[in-house]
């Protein structure tokens, strides 16, 4: 899998999480024996999509693992933000048959967020980028196969 080209896009906003999320798929990706990887910074978790979409339309990626943190609030602000940012990157990923997980956590709680973004087997940002290089390894057998 070291010959996979990898972008990493992670949200800015709710730092201390999406910083461990980041931690956990950067993990993966050296356990997995990819050497080089480029990595972003989105403002936010709405904005991913658009950036994975631009990313996976470059050709200079075989895949994008996003990474956000959406925690709920008194408004409904969340409820918006987080439907919008699955169904971007849904849509980015389909429309350009590129591998992009949705490492977003939606939680109810700061605790919720933190306790799945440890430095631990649990950890969601681990489980996003399992689930990019899996899914480049499975387009790849697909289109190879006779």
């Amino acid at each position: 899998m070291s010959e996979f080209r990898i972008a990493l896009v992670v949200s800015s906003f709710n730092e201390e999480v999406t910083g461990g999320l980041a931690r956990g798929a950067r993990d993966v990706l050296r356990e997995q024996g990819i050497r080089e990887w480029k990595e972003y910074r989105a403002p936010g978790a709405f904005e991913l999509p658009l950036l994975a979409k631009t990313l996976a339309g470059s050709g200079t990626v075989d895949g994008v693992i996003c990474l956000g943190c959406v925690i709920k609030g008194d408004t409904a602000h969340f409820e918006f933000i987080s439907l919008g940012t699955a169904v971007g990157i849904q849509q980015a990923s389909l429309e350009t048959g590129v591998p992009i997980s949705f490492g977003v956590l939606t939680t109810y709680t700061d605790e919720q967020a933190l306790v799945r973004s440890r430095d631990d087997a649990h950890n969601k940002g681990r489980e996003a980028a399992h689930a990019t290089l899996e899914s480049i390894r499975l387009i790849r057998e697909i289109k190879s196969a006779p």
